[in-house]
């Protein structure tokens, strides 16, 4: 399983950007993919998942400023950010896997499969 994560940049605090995540595999649609994200000095945190039935979930502070949306056709995973603000600057990586489990779904250990991140940086 390969992971190609692209779409980062600079922007200014209330901008856009559309993160993407291509998958190299078969059956994209029995994975779940996920966002994670790390910020320089900081540890890797949940950002938000997409299960196989399309349905998303999300970290508190992301709610209502970022969509996750997939296509299967394409076997991509979006991920839609508005609204960005500085604290939302850092490393973006997708991550995938087939055996994630509801109670996991957050933790970075539940994933196998990593993309080689994307830059995000939001300036104020």
């Amino acid at each position: 399983v390969q992971l190609q994560a692209s779409g980062g940049g600079l922007v200014q605090a209330g901008g856009s950007l559309r993160l993407s995540c291509v998958a190299s595999v078969v059956s994209f649609r029995s994975y779940v993919i996920s966002w994670f994200r790390q910020a320089p000095g900081k540890e890797r945190e949940f950002v938000s998942a997409i299960g196989r039935g399309s349905h998303p979930y999300y970290e508190d502070s992301v709610k209502g400023r970022f969509t996750i949306s997939r296509d299967n056709a394409k076997n991509t995973v979006y991920l839609q950010m508005n609204s960005l603000k500085p604290e939302d600057t850092a490393v973006y990586y997708c991550a995938a896997d087939r055996q994630v489990i509801l109670s996991s779904y957050r933790s970075a250990d539940a994933y196998n499969y990593w993309g080689q991140g994307t830059l995000v940086t939001v300036s104020s």
